[in-house]
């Protein structure tokens, strides 16, 4: 038994995060593609656990925030 393709998946990698071209996606082989993935460091999002990490170690307001004025208030 096959799997299904989930082309609108892999579409939406190679020509919406990749920015190749229609025609170059199409014309990619397989591990072209994976490679192209691989390279470009397209990875799984960040998980509920590893974001409370980051956030208790990075909290918002700390001594090393810098304070950003916005140009048009000059």
């Amino acid at each position: 038994m096959s799997r299904k393709v989930d082309w609108n998946g892999l579409m939406r990698l190679g020509i919406g995060r990749l920015r190749l071209a229609p025609d170059t996606f199409w014309a990619m082989s397989p591990r072209e593609f994976a490679a192209a993935l691989e390279g470009a460091g397209v990875a799984a999002p960040v998980g509920r656990a590893q974001l409370g990490q980051l956030m208790a170690k990075f909290p918002d307001g700390g001594a090393g925030r810098v304070a950003m004025r916005r140009k048009d208030a000059e």
